[in-house]
């Protein structure tokens, strides 16, 4: 099968969930049967284009590892791929004669009043809302050059065909059909000449020879428009796709407090690209069976429109938490260094973990410290990291994480401390570990197990506990965190010695 697919995002905000598990769907599909990938920037409305925005979306799609072979960087057959620079090398004028020749497009002079005024009487009688033609669709010519003579302000209306089924065939849901009588006509060409989406998307459609567009489907109400458009200039329409919204797990529309927060966001924040991209893809497509980790190669060998679902895809924060942690798992260790560290170097971080509504976690500052320990000691941060990696879910865990590592004197959780550090042996155990460990300039793993496990037989203790919970609170300032003899050796004699000196003082 020939299949030819773009991405055709408006640069008027940075790439969401919703938007960027379209690009994936097109860069899959096009992988998967061999096709080519077009990024195609639709901004027309100029209004609300916000600078900088193709620069994120185009970032956001190299960060997830995807890729196109036509688009606004690179050129190809069908140029220029901005429909800015489409409009002002005439291409859509064209299109606008013909259908304002053959009928199948007028001009509608009404002032935003005047279109107000129309809704404001469809609402009260409760009538269908939209332009169904007013006075202008079937206007004289005469009356229309009386229009333009005046200087008024028109536009050019598509004049959806009446008393007709206009069929919609979709991919998902199968054959859909609308009463052309309850189908409204749309703005193709605004008063400033800009082509509108249903113009200009359409005729890029066609004329770049996309064969299946895929899109949300809050675009299916839209959808006998386009194809009446299709219709009236004889052409073919693509394979429509329209896949259903995201939502959060509490069934509501997903919005930022689920997570739909910009794609470039999850990197400060700590995703790995690979994680992110598998777990958009199955939110709302299944490859079969029980599969669920799987590399983009992976994805794009099984990727059918047959695994799209008609019902809302889910998006479930625990759920990519758990996948991003298999992938930091998966990572060797000198991999995992190199991430976490160019994450704590990367002023993007710095950024976002310094606005308001992360501030107070105190991420940044321990980033920092990270940063510091890799610039000083890049061996000693090295087994820091890699320690912690079984406990981590995201990159951005082992800023927290690893900061009694890289901290003179870790800060102590009030509770830990009452419960561990007043019993009545703690004082005679701080003393004889610092003993033990006096002179010596490292310690293995097993011999920090021994010290302790001989010091608990030593004073009668059957259980471990007692002895290896206070420890962990002087040397870390938490009952939680990795494997303590292993922390014990990397920290060494000296770090252990200062802060057993240091919690003997409040024992």
């Amino acid at each position: 099968m020939s299949v030819r697919v773009r991405y055709a995002p408006s640069p008027t905000g940075s790439p969401h969930v919703g938007n960027i598990r379209t690009a994936l769907y097109d860069f899959l599909l096009a992988r998967h049967f061999g096709g080519v990938n077009v990024l195609r920037i639709e901004d027309t409305d100029r209004a609300r284009l916000i600078p900088g925005c193709e620069d994120d979306i185009v970032e956001s799609l190299h960060w997830l590892g995807m890729d196109w072979q036509e688009g606004p960087d690179r050129g190809g057959p069908f140029a220029p791929y901005r429909q800015s620079e489409r409009k002002e090398a005439g291409i859509y004028d064209g299109w606008i004669q013909v259908l304002l020749e053959r009928g199948d497009a007028y001009k509608a002079f009404e002032t935003p009043e005047e279109l107000a005024e129309m809704r404001e009487y469809q609402q009260i009688n409760k009538l269908p809302e939209g332009y169904f033609g007013g006075v202008w669709r079937d206007a004289s010519p005469s009356q229309v050059e009386a229009a333009e003579r005046e200087g008024k302000q028109g536009v050019v209306r598509l004049r959806v065909p009446r008393g007709r089924t206009i069929v919609l065939q979709d991919a998902i849901r199968g054959r859909i059909e609308f009463d052309s009588d309850t189908i409204d006509d749309p703005v193709l060409l605004k008063a400033d000449g800009m082509p509108t989406y249903h113009l200009a998307a359409m005729v890029d459609d066609h004329l770049m020879e996309i064969t299946h567009v895929i899109r949300g489907e809050e675009w299916i109400a839209s959808a006998p428009k386009h194809i009446a458009l299709f219709e009236a200039l004889g052409w073919t329409p693509p394979e429509f796709v329209h896949v259903p919204v995201i939502k959060g797990t509490d069934g509501k529309k997903l919005s930022k407090r689920h997570g739909d927060t910009a794609v470039l966001d999850f990197r400060p924040a700590g995703y790995l690209p690979e994680a992110l991209a598998n777990f958009i893809a199955l939110i709302g497509w299944s490859p079969g069976g029980n599969r669920e980790l799987m590399s983009m190669d992976e994805l794009a060998e099984a990727f059918t429109l047959d695994g799209l679902q008609p019902s809302s895809g889910v998006f479930d924060r625990e759920k990519l938490d758990w996948m991003n942690g298999h992938y930091i798992r998966e990572l060797d260790s000198e991999g995992l260094f190199e991430r976490v560290v160019a994450l704590a170097a990367s002023p993007e971080t710095s950024e976002y973990w310094s606005r308001e509504d992360h501030a107070s976690t105190g991420v940044g500052l321990k980033f920092a410290h990270l940063s510091e320990a890799a610039r000083s000691e890049p061996e000693y941060a090295r087994e820091a990291v890699v320690l912690l990696r079984e406990r981590a879910t995201t990159l951005a865990d082992f800023a927290p994480a690893c900061e009694f590592f890289f901290v003179e004197d870790p800060s102590m959780d009030p509770k830990a401390v009452e419960k561990w550090l007043r019993l009545d042996h703690v004082p005679g155990l701080f003393e004889d570990m610092m003993t033990a460990l006096q002179g010596r300039d490292r310690v293995s793993v097993e011999e920090c197990e021994a010290l302790l496990r001989d010091w608990a037989a030593a004073h009668g203790f059957e259980k471990l506990g007692p002895i290896v919970h206070p420890i962990r609170v002087a040397l870390t300032g938490s009952t939680v965190g990795p494997g303590l003899f292993e922390l014990m050796a990397l920290l060494g004699p000296r770090r252990m010695c200062h802060r057993l000196q240091e919690a003997r003082k409040i024992a």
